[in-house]
């Protein structure tokens, strides 16, 4: 058992193994982008259905393999990757069982994500991105007061003037989301009641001002900054490589006494 085990994390650890779950994980994915052509899916539905069978087993062995190779399973579901890869899989055994419900086929798309846990430089940054979640929370409550007080104010300025716009609260708020995105917002939004209010101007430009070049900036400005810390986090300080060196070093003066020792 032993051997099978330490032959299993030499599988687990060689990059040949992840090389070969990252190609698995793509093919699936052009796989599911095929089958949303009907044509396609239809003539080969057979060939769609036993290719994604074969790889759901291929993406279990490759789960049991490293449940077996890591030193417990406890220390493997401790890991929240190998936690996502495993509900993955488990999902997909019940989809599978499900006789391919069109909602439960959707959501094997699902599978795709996988490539996030098996690429080191992607689970940096959906890291970073997760560190960002505390700093995102006070930005959306100060964008979501922001939107409110333009909101309420557009509605009561341009109801009369533009009601597919600023007919009601929701509608404002839908439509100060597409200004914010800068998509069509001068041409589509703005000329028109430009023509009827000439004054109005003020009110599209400071929203765009402050909305998108400065609370988004934020967003921007809170996951670089995020990414760099994760970054720092992953590499050595200079404190823990002079301490490396040090400890290099004794060891080298133990083997150097030892062997001192050895010819007294």
């Amino acid at each position: 058992m032993n051997e099978l085990r330490s032959r299993l994390v030499m599988i687990a650890g060689h990059r040949l193994f992840n090389a070969v779950i990252i190609g698995l994980i793509l093919l699936n994915a052009v796989l599911i982008g095929l089958e949303t052509y009907p044509a396609l899916y239809n003539s080969y539905r057979e060939f769609f259905i036993g290719a994604d069978r074969i790889l759901l087993w291929l993406f279990t062995i490759e789960i049991i393999i490293r449940l077996i190779a890591a030193s417990s399973i406890k220390q493997f579901f401790k890991e929240p990757w190998n936690v996502f890869d495993f509900i993955i899989v488990l999902s997909g055994h019940l989809i599978a069982g499900g006789h391919y419900v069109t909602v439960l086929r959707i959501l094997r798309v699902l599978r795709v994500l996988r490539t996030i846990s098996v690429i080191p430089s992607l689970r940096k940054i959906v890291n970073a991105l997760l560190m960002t979640i505390p700093s995102m929370g006070t930005i959306l409550l100060l964008l979501g007061i922001f939107f409110y007080i333009y909101g309420v104010i557009g509605t009561m300025l341009y109801a009369s003037i533009a009601p597919e716009y600023f007919g009601s609260l929701h509608s404002s708020l839908l439509t100060l989301f597409q200004v914010v995105t800068l998509e069509s917002w001068a041409s589509g939004v703005m000329r028109p009641i430009l023509e009827e209010d000439p004054t109005s101007w003020w009110y599209f430009v400071t929203f765009v001002l402050i909305g998108t070049f400065v609370i988004f900036n934020l967003f921007v400005g809170v996951v670089v900054n995020n990414v760099e810390e994760a970054d720092k986090e992953n590499r050595p300080s200079p404190e823990e490589v002079k301490l490396a060196q040090v400890q290099k070093e004794l060891e080298e003066i133990k083997a150097l006494l030892k062997t001192k020792k050895s010819k007294g």
